[in-house]
């Protein structure tokens, strides 16, 4: 049995309750990726672990693996609570975008650390963030985020040259999730792009090449944020074949 219990560093994303008195946990940990984990008893008055295990919380845990799809937490310790984005409408907002952006973007049991640490870095910065816009959608943290996990997955956005044909000295007018990128306007009109703007596409690649830390300051006017929200649903949709809930809001 001892060998079936580990410690590791996770990231509570959603917890639906379950039974009378248990809850489900949507976790991404640091050695293991996504997983899946039950706290028993942990909407209980008496528990140890209910204010532990609220979602956006940075915790230790020591998991048991049985026999069956979900783990067993037996013990938490709380590294960073982010208690103060939790409290906040529009932070928590902010967060649960992110949190179901991981969800979906990295649903296997498979330790990716870099995705990890920058879950963790987002959620630290969160906690200070201004209220940048009226929709949290459009808030250049959780943009600079998606576009990090999108790339992190794999499907980094072509934004330097036409994807398409390849020409480098074409104006690029529009994304196109088959090609992977920005295309001129000749590629464009031949294909399912979505149409972008000049500073949107600049806009998404100081996004995508500066630290989350400096979202704030990428200079985002609201066309340039719906330009890079238009490009990371598109990306969703063509490559994982989903939307995020947490978009529409």
């Amino acid at each position: 049995m001892a060998g079936r219990t580990y410690k590791t560093e996770a990231v509570v994303l959603r917890s639906i309750r379950f039974g009378e008195a248990d809850r489900v946990l949507h976790l991404y940990t640091l050695d293991r990726g996504r997983v899946g984990a039950v706290a028993k008893g942990v909407r209980k008055t008496t528990s140890r672990f209910g204010a532990r295990l609220e979602p956006l919380s940075h915790v230790e845990l020591m998991l048991h693996q049985g026999s069956g799809e979900l783990q067993t937490v037996t013990g938490v310790d709380l590294v960073h609570p982010h208690s103060d984005a939790r409290e906040d409408y529009y932070r928590l907002s902010v967060g649960l975008i992110g949190a179901e952006a991981m969800l979906r973007l990295f649903s296997e049991q498979e330790a990716n650390p870099r995705a990890f640490t920058a879950l963790t870095r987002f959620l630290d910065l969160l906690d200070e963030a201004p209220h940048s816009t009226q929709r949290p959608a459009l808030d250049p943290l959780a943009l600079s985020f998606q576009l990090k996990l999108l790339w992190l997955s794999g499907y980094l956005p072509h934004l330097t040259s036409c994807a398409e044909c390849g020409a480098a000295d074409a104006a690029l007018v529009g994304y196109s999730p088959r090609a992977g990128g920005a295309v001129c306007a000749a590629c464009a009109a031949q294909s399912e792009a979505i149409a972008l703007s000049t500073a949107g596409i600049r806009s998404i690649e100081t996004l995508l090449t500066s630290p989350l830390a400096d979202a704030g300051a990428a200079g985002l006017d609201e066309r340039s944020a719906r330009d890079a929200l238009r490009l990371v649903q598109a990306s969703y949709e063509y490559h994982g074949g989903f939307r995020l809930k947490t978009l529409s809001a």
